[in-house]
């Protein structure tokens, strides 16, 4: 008995030791799934739409630098949604599940124009809405996925928010925010934050490279390009992006209309 004592007192001992640091580990990395490229000063500051959920159980807000102007990234977060520009992340994940979503890899003018009460597709049969929107700044998504009939057990809002940076570049900064409206309702979202966080740098990664991207590759000169509205956003990104020997699209549009009559 006592041989056994002295065993099972450096093995409880280690367990203990492991469990602790399994714990500690597993907080570090929660922390910073949650907290992916963001300043201290970003993680705690308001953003757009935190006032619809004031008290919540669960946010999540990641950042990125984008080397463009806030006007060259708009245009990338205005046609979001399934059946418009997609998320820009692992379409062929979404589309195992049946979301049917295809990234855009241009800006389309007939998506630059959201408004608050429309609808923004996760899927084809899982529709969230615009609730908050500062046009070139930010589009605050809310919304949540039922459980089959079941109601969600949840709210979430989405918030997609571009900050100028002093050097006339981006911070893209997004913001998860859940609230639970049942006890069950952290199994069903907890489990998914490590998915959430890699579909969202994803995310993030993609839309900062097809705004840095260099002019005129992702506008091919299509008609719809010439029919924009000169002021709106989509066309304003257009004139800033277009190379030096390639005419404007006000100009394409007048010799089109030449060859026509």
């Amino acid at each position: 008995m006592t041989f056994l004592r002295e065993v099972e007192g450096p093995t409880l001992m280690r367990n203990v030791m492991m469990a602790s640091s399994a714990v500690f580990l597993a907080t570090l990395i929660r922390r910073r799934y949650l907290r992916w490229g963001v300043t201290a000063a970003e993680q705690w500051s308001y953003l757009p739409g935190d006032t619809l959920l004031p008290d919540t159980n669960l946010m999540a807000t990641r950042a990125i630098s984008i080397h463009a102007a806030p006007e060259d990234v708009w245009p990338w977060i205005a046609q979001l949604g399934q059946g418009r520009g997609g998320f820009y992340s692992y379409d062929f994940l979404e589309n195992l599940i049946g979301c049917d979503i295809h990234s855009a890899d241009r800006v389309h003018p007939e998506w630059q124009h959201p408004a608050v009460g429309t609808e923004i597709k996760l899927a084809p049969q899982l529709p969230l809405s615009v609730a908050a929107l500062e046009p070139g700044t930010a589009l605050v998504l809310r919304g949540a996925v039922p459980m089959g009939s079941t109601a969600p057990p949840y709210d979430f809002t989405w918030a997609f928010v571009i900050r100028r940076a002093p050097d006339g570049t981006s911070r893209l900064v997004v913001r998860e925010r859940y609230l639970y409206k049942n006890r069950w309702a952290p199994l069903i979202v907890q489990p998914a934050e490590l998915l959430s966080c890699l579909m969202s740098v994803r995310m993030l990664r993609t839309i900062k490279k097809r705004a840095e991207q260099a002019p005129g590759d992702s506008l091919p000169l299509t008609a719809n390009v010439l029919t924009l509205h000169p002021n709106s956003p989509a066309a304003q990104h257009f004139e800033r992006r277009r190379p030096r020997n390639v005419p404007s699209a006000n100009t394409i549009d007048q010799q089109i209309k030449e060859v026509l009559r």
